[in-house]
């Protein structure tokens, strides 16, 4: 591996190495999970100030932007996956892109009792207000794969983050597109969903390690995380730039899809001749990366982010103090010549 991407991922091991609403979903641990229902989970505890469920175990929610969204699927799968081992019971509330759910979710959260609350919203800044009251009720704050907005990331406002360093993402796809035109090259951007953390530092990542030898023709964000949005962003760009487009910097996966398509279904692109980097390492990145059209897919592990948040919680819970309140998790360089040495993804 080059010296770029090699210092970088040293970095990320250096990072990782200091670790440690409008649909509902409750189940109990030890029995079939509920089906989504209202906001607020049904429960006989329901109003009470109790901190555990009715089982002695630790009462966890995870409020989440949406199910539509691979990941977050997936990082839902792992809560419940490792909640019996930590003594968790621990519920869905599903914001479906709607921030205002959120607030709604931390509501019901403080007014029964809940021990914790993991949350990778859809509007960060939108919680604040409720994010303050559930602190102040005694509720451990965590943030998982996305941050507060700056000036709110710190421990006033949340207890820690666990998640992937999306700077670091967007400096890796840089320094590989570099790596791989050293003469220079046009690349066009398809950001995340607009304003989400992701998004954001994906993006500033990307831009501040650039050099003058690349040239973006044209960056745009998503308003959601759709592989439609990016597919139509991606015609757009095709109409404009048409063979200029050298190299495509799509900030997930799925929405890399969307634009693997719109190049295919062009006659005034050909997508063999494009190099094309996403984010996330779901299994469509993979399945990209073996047929050839996704040049660099860089991955994060929701597993090991879900155990450092659970680790997190149960040693706040035992009364210790972090060693450090943002747990980065080992981003995965996934490309032809290695995709072979990681093991294939459940999402």
């Amino acid at each position: 591996m080059k010296k770029g991407i090699a210092l970088l991922l040293t970095i990320a091991m250096v990072f990782g190495m200091t670790a440690c609403g409008g649909k509902t979903q409750e189940p109990a641990t030890s029995e079939p999970a509920q089906t989504e229902g209202e906001a607020e989970p049904a429960g006989d505890d329901a109003g009470t100030d109790a901190p555990a469920s009715s089982e002695g175990k630790a009462k966890v929610a995870f409020i989440t932007q949406s199910l539509s969204n691979a990941s977050q699927a997936y990082a839902w799968s792992q809560f419940q996956k490792f909640a019996d081992e930590y003594g968790f019971e621990v519920t869905l509330f599903d914001e479906d892109y709607d921030a205002q759910n959120g607030v709604s979710a931390i509501g019901t959260c403080i007014a029964q009792g809940y021990t914790a609350i993991c949350m990778n919203p859809t509007d960060p800044s939108a919680l604040i207000p409720a994010i303050q009251e559930a602190k102040e009720a005694g509720i451990i704050i965590g943030l998982y794969s996305s941050e507060l907005p700056e000036g709110y990331a710190t421990t006033e406002y949340r207890d820690f983050m666990c998640g992937t360093n999306d700077v670091l993402f967007g400096e890796i796809a840089a320094q590989t597109l570099m790596e791989a035109f050293p003469d220079g090259c046009n690349v066009v951007e398809v950001g995340g969903q607009s304003g989400h953390a992701a998004q954001i530092n994906r993006h500033d990542g990307f831009f501040n390690t650039i050099d003058d030898s690349v040239k973006v023709l044209d960056a745009q964000d998503c308003q959601e995380w759709a592989s439609e949005d990016a597919m139509a962003i991606m015609e757009d760009f095709i109409t404009k730039y048409g063979s200029d487009i050298q190299a495509v910097y799509c900030h997930w996966d799925v929405g890399l899809t969307g634009c693997i398509e719109a190049m295919k279904a062009s006659s005034d692109l050909d997508i063999a001749n494009v190099y094309t980097i996403g984010v996330d390492g779901c299994a469509i990145g993979f399945d990209q990366v073996k047929e050839g059209t996704q040049s660099l897919c860089i991955g994060q592990s929701f597993t090991q982010m879900t155990i450092d948040a659970f680790d997190c919680i149960t040693k706040i819970m035992n009364g210790e103090t972090l060693e450090n309140d943002v747990v980065w998790t080992e981003p995965q360089i996934i490309t032809a010549d290695t995709i072979d040495d990681y093991p294939y993804p459940e999402w």
